[in-house]
Order: structure tokens, then sequence, then C-alpha cells
């Protein structure tokens, strides 16, 4: 069963995308990140070219044609998060539950800390703990 994990009162939730994508490249771990909202793909797509400032990150989108080559996959429609190489590790960027999220093995969810942001993440925190999802709560109020 998918682990879940849920960062919440995060203050900037692509900065911690990053850092939470670095790590599992540090740990070779493939990781797919899924958003369906083109604007966020694209800065995502930035930061991980830039941040930090010396850490490119090898990554592309999950349609790209070296997309089973690259350990960062950026997905942005069901279709192309179905069709990934891979089902170790999902961040979640949406306000929806990711479509076929039940096939990795761990998934991130980030909430921010405006309202409009908590509002889908309580919605999704409850859809996986009715399912009986192991679910990890990481607290970044502090940080």
């Amino acid at each position: 069963m998918t682990r879940v994990d849920f960062y919440y009162d995060v203050p900037n939730k692509l900065a911690i995308a990053v850092k939470l994508a670095h790590k599992a490249f540090s740990l070779r771990l493939p990781l797919a990140i899924y958003t369906s909202q083109p604007p966020v793909a694209e800065q995502l797509d930035r930061l991980l070219w830039t941040q930090p400032a010396l850490g490119f990150l090898p990554h592309c989108r999950a349609d790209a044609p070296l997309a089973t080559e690259t350990p960062v996959l950026i997905a942005e429609t069901p279709a192309a998060l179905e069709r990934l190489p891979q089902d170790e590790l999902l961040i979640n960027l949406d306000d929806e539950v990711p479509p076929g999220f039940a096939r990795f093995k761990r998934l991130i969810e980030i909430v921010g800390r405006e309202e409009e942001d908590k509002t889908p993440g309580r919605a999704r925190f409850k859809f996986y703990k009715d399912r009986g999802y192991e679910i990890n709560r990481h607290d970044l109020s502090a940080k």
C-alpha cells in the first residue's frame, strides 16, 4: 500500500518540492512530480535547473523522448502520469488526488499556508485517511 507523507504549513511549495527532489535524487530514487497547471510545471522546471545555484537536477517532462532515462519527471496530465516508467515516488503539486497514485510506493503531498491551498489539502488528507492509507505528517510551520 502507498505510504503518504503530508508536508503542511509550507511557506513555498515549489521550494520544498525542489528540496525533496534533490533528496530523492541523492538517494537514487526515481521521482515523478505531478501538476495539472502548466504555469506551475514551467516554474518547477526552471527551479530544477537553477536551485541551488550549482545543483542542476536531471529532469524532463514525462512525455519527453528521454523520460525513460531521466531520474526526475514532471507530469502535467493523467495520461502522462499513467505512462511513467517508474512507480517509486510521486510528489503531488495539484489540488486533486493524483490519478493512479496507488501504484506508487510513496506519495508526497505538499500543502501551503494559504487557505485556498489548505482546503483542498484537507480534502486529500481525508480521502487517503478514509481509505486506510498510512499517513505521515510533517509540520513545516516553524521552518
